[in-house]
């Protein structure tokens, strides 16, 4: 049976949410969930709350249960497509727009559903001219601590899920682990990784507008390759 049969016209929302944004290494992951109405207290019971406050392994648990039970959408923009974004956008607004913009056209293409809720990261002008020029009209509530709403709560989940899942491969890919956030950890993978591979290999795994990106090279000898 078809998703859009699971839940015809039923009234609803989506909730879309981000993770990797704080992180300097990895992706940067937007998502977003179709809760119908009246399933709140389902999350509920199951536990679900904002990433930030589930452990890791929680938070993958979670995120295989809500992917089996909703219509979602994911996207995950890899640190080198992220860093050509980034160059060419100058604004990590535009960027997250473009992500949620995305994310809320992949499941719009699900389920018809008129609105839209996602935390508050810039302008929503931003999100509602990316949906414009993708052909998509929603009713758009940007909230401070929108993962409040179970919606936002279950997005939050799966982008946070998917963005440990990437960082674990792109961890095993370079032989080195990956630390989540920006911390002094994450400047010494970061000067080992200029040590052993060269400056090139911050273009494939990190964000290199960080400041860190700066505090690292300024470490290592501008011949390292």
């Amino acid at each position: 049976m078809q998703q859009e049969e699971l839940f015809p016209k039923t009234p609803g929302r989506i909730g879309t949410d981000e993770s990797g944004k704080g992180d300097y290494f990895g992706p940067l992951v937007v998502a977003g969930i179709f809760l119908p109405e009246g399933q709140e207290e389902v999350l509920r019971e199951l536990g679900v709350r904002d990433s930030k406050r589930c452990s890791d392994l929680k938070v993958k648990e979670l995120a295989a249960i809500i992917k089996k039970g909703y219509p979602h959408a994911v996207v995950a923009i890899g640190p080198s497509r992220y860093n050509e974004l980034y160059q060419r956008l100058r604004n990590l607004n535009r960027l997250l727009a473009w992500g949620h913009a995305r994310v809320i056209e992949n499941i719009l293409n699900e389920v018809p559903c008129p609105l839209v809720i996602t935390d508050q990261f810039g302008d929503a002008l931003y999100v509602q001219q990316a949906l414009m020029k993708l052909g998509k009209s929603v009713e758009l509530i940007q909230r401070v601590r929108a993962e409040d709403d179970l919606a936002v709560a279950a997005a939050s989940l799966l982008a946070r899920a998917e963005f440990l899942r990437r960082l674990e491969n792109l961890s095993a890919e370079v032989g080195i682990e990956l630390p989540k956030g920006s911390s002094a950890l994450t400047e010494k993978a970061g000067l080992e990784l200029v040590q052993r591979f060269g400056r090139s290999i911050l273009d494939k795994v990190a964000k290199k507008h960080f400041r860190l990106t700066e505090r690292i090279l300024s470490l290592v000898p501008d011949s390292t390759a």
